[in-house]
């Protein structure tokens, strides 16, 4: 198979950098999963994008990459005729945020404090880019809209950056994890924009006991799935992080902790490839 370099995602924070991974050749048109009669997944060209159609706009959810904002606007399109009224970003990295400057300044911004933050670091946000960044933010808890149309907020803490939002959309007892729960595999731990490997489990474990009477689950890079998923992405990250700490206890250094890693049989479809890099950072934080 054709391979090519691509971007990953934008790291926005102090040193800012450009992560590239080598990766399949990505489809390059938009395709739509019905979630639900009025919220949508657009997926390709970045995070998933959720598109909720409400009363009197729609409200979505992450942007995808720098130049996706054009085919976003034409897959709404399909879907309504209401104009996009509201964006929330789940966090920082430019396959989330990049194409937030193809919408009008008078969308309403949403994020996280820390994201907004860490967004203004982002050479794509400087100048008269600012326009698109965060207008709105909150600390721990937000609610927007109302009725059926009403969407939450929730923080819990650090895990894959330090403003990860979660966004649940109670009719539907649906919630968008960003990318703290992207696929069934070891999370990137971006450390640049205060990502924690050692508080991630703990973040994930206080959205298992916060967020309530949820049943489908929206994850930043992969199909849609349910809440028993989430949940055991939850354990699998505890269980990371112990095995981890036992290793480092007994002295080993990082390399012989990936080497002799060993999560047993019921995580044998998780992706590991972030494993030794995983382990090198929360080493860093456990010195």
């Amino acid at each position: 198979m054709k391979r090519l370099v691509v971007l990953a995602f934008v790291l926005a924070g102090g040193g800012a950098g450009i992560a590239l991974s080598q990766q399949p050749a990505q489809p390059q048109e938009i395709e739509v999963d019905k979630v639900k009669d009025n919220l949508f997944v657009l997926r390709n060209g970045g995070g998933n994008t959720a598109v909720f159609i409400t009363e009197k706009g729609v409200v979505l959810v992450d942007t995808k990459n720098p130049g996706w904002g054009p085919r976003i606007l034409d897959k709404v399109k399909t879907l309504t005729e209401k104009p996009v009224t509201m964006i929330i970003n789940t966090h920082t990295h430019g396959d989330h945020v990049g194409s937030n400057e193809a919408f009008s300044p008078t969308v309403e911004f949403v994020a996280h404090e820390n994201t907004k933050a860490n967004m203004e670091k982002m050479p794509a946000f400087a100048g008269d880019k600012q326009a698109f960044l965060p207008k709105r933010t909150y600390t721990d808890r937000l609610s927007l809209l109302g009725g059926n149309d009403r969407v939450e907020l929730y923080y819990f803490g650090r895990g894959h950056t330090n403003g990860d939002t979660f966004i649940v959309f109670p009719f539907h007892r649906t919630v968008h994890t960003g990318d703290l729960f992207a696929a069934r595999a070891t999370p990137l731990i971006d450390m640049n924009n205060g990502g924690s490997g050692v508080e991630y489990p703990q973040t994930l474990a206080k959205a298992v006991a916060g967020i309530k009477d949820v049943e489908t689950v929206i994850p930043g890079h992969s199909p849609v799935t349910d809440w028993k998923t989430f949940q055991e992405f939850a354990e699998f990250n505890k269980e990371f992080l112990t095995a981890v700490e036992a290793a480092k206890k007994a002295g080993k250094t990082a390399d012989e902790a990936a080497a002799g890693l060993a999560l047993g049989d019921r995580w044998k479809d998780y992706g590991m490839t972030r494993t030794k890099d995983n382990i090198t950072k929360i080493y860093s934080e456990l010195k």
